[in-house]
């Protein structure tokens, strides 16, 4: 895109008839200058935020209130069916997001996810809440996020200029430290003082919130979510789904996708591998918090927000982090590793606090390196696909990596688990720094085409 004429006056780039904003106005925030993104953002900030409330919340009344015997087994159980979602239905989130206004999609997935948590919150209120409802309500929960993610990473070059993408990417994952900080800061403290039913409950006027603002959100004449075709599932001879001379394009399988991105298939595979010991982490934090620390609500609540709190600042900070994006991700699983592993050996609130903050900043900084970079790698047409098959591929461990964990913690000590987290980050590590030799494609074109 050209540069404005001049500083203060915002001028149509020709070729695409958007507006460059004025100097000033370009040095607020994206999600204060931009306020169809910030409206966005900010609805996925509320609904992961309650999804990620609800799945420590509800591990928290596993481990401490509802089961006598196995709690690591019934928590590993709960993560691992909040993960089932994301896997099972990547070629359906694929089509949906690909063939459906975006906006429709947002505003179905938080409205749907409100009404499942309404539903919960009202059984909870009647009487004792059994296990399979509380399990039930989580996989309603992912599903409905198994939809919402990937639409919005997909939207982000509809709502943004292209060189806000990065800056976009970064508020997106952002998203996820967001929730993890405030999510999992309420979630063991209302199930202490609130119990499942007041939880249910803020997790409906969580996802009923961001419906609403997704609502009044106008995305980009042209995108499959055009303003001006609000209520039509595709519009005509725009989006993903057409070709440059306005045909519908030949929809690509998954498979076709990743086969045709060799550079990209390999790093998702690092991911995958480092993501089985790495998402365990949710599964060891109330174990180790009852059986290490003798800690409560409070406890859980500070060890996720540090997690969540470095997460942020990674978030925000990983696009100033010098270096091929292969060599930061291979640092930061090194690092990440070595985090994971000092609590293992010291047993301290601080130490484990310390320990999941610098994990957790690692997350960012990956997050925004290579998120920012298949944004550019992947064709347009792709993306839809792409995305939900990004989101299936790292997510396929977690179901194993939750279960494994949470029946290993029935018969080791949480410290073990520690150690053993970080041992399993070291083969992934090294795995990415082989690709440090290889050359990585141009960007793909606007249009697609390769």
């Amino acid at each position: 895109m050209s540069a404005p004429s001049a500083p203060s006056t915002p001028r149509a780039d020709d070729a695409t008839g958007r507006t460059t904003p004025p100097a000033r106005e370009r040095r607020l925030p994206l999600v204060l200058r931009n306020r169809a993104f910030g409206a966005v953002w900010l609805g996925q900030v509320l609904t992961q935020a309650a999804v990620r409330m609800f799945q420590v919340g509800v591990s928290w009344w596993l481990v401490a209130y509802a089961v006598d015997g196995g709690q690591g087994l019934a928590s590993g159980v709960l993560m691992a069916v909040s993960t089932l979602p994301a896997v099972a239905l990547a070629p359906v989130v694929a089509r949906a997001v690909a063939r459906i206004a975006h906006r429709s999609v947002l505003r179905a997935a938080a409205g749907v996810a409100g009404a499942a948590a309404a539903a919960l919150a009202a059984w909870a209120w009647t009487g004792d809440l059994p296990l399979p409802a509380a399990y039930a309500a989580a996989l309603a929960l992912a599903a409905c996020q198994a939809f919402f993610d990937p639409c919005l990473t997909t939207s982000v070059p509809e709502l943004v200029d292209d060189e806000d993408i990065e800056a976009a990417t970064g508020f997106e994952l952002s998203t996820q430290s967001l929730a993890g900080l405030g999510g999992a800061l309420l979630g063991a403290l209302i199930v202490d003082r609130a119990g499942v039913a007041g939880l249910a409950a803020g997790c409906a006027a969580a996802y009923v919130t961001a419906a609403l603002l997704i609502t009044g959100v106008r995305f980009r004449a042209g995108s499959p979510g055009d303003a001006r075709t609000p209520d039509d599932h595709t519009a005509p001879g725009h989006g993903p789904a057409a070709a440059d001379d306005g045909a519908p394009a030949v929809p690509r399988t998954l498979r076709r996708i990743l086969g045709e991105l060799p550079y990209v298939r390999r790093i998702l595979l690092c991911f995958t591998a480092a993501n089985l010991f790495t998402t365990a982490v949710f599964v060891v934090i109330p174990l180790y918090t009852r059986s290490v620390l003798a800690g409560g609500g409070g406890t859980v609540a500070l060890l996720e927000a540090s997690l969540g709190i470095g997460t942020l600042v990674g978030s925000f900070t990983g696009a100033r982090v010098p270096g091929r994006p292969t060599v930061t991700g291979a640092l930061c699983l090194g690092l990440m590793a070595v985090a994971l592993a000092l609590p293992g050996l010291f047993a301290a609130r601080p130490v484990f606090a310390g320990c999941l903050a610098v994990a957790g900043w690692c997350v960012g900084v990956v997050g925004v390196r290579f998120v920012a970079l298949f944004q550019r790698l992947v064709p347009t047409a792709d993306k839809p696909g792409f995305f939900a098959v990004m989101q299936a591929v790292l997510g396929a461990t977690f179901p194993a990596g939750s279960l494994l964990f949470g029946f290993a913690g029935d018969h080791l000590s949480a410290q073990t688990l520690c150690l053993a987290q970080a041992a399993g980050l070291v083969p992934a590590a090294c795995a990415l720094a082989l690709l440090t030799g290889r050359s990585a494609p141009e960007p793909a074109p606007a249009g697609g085409a390769r």
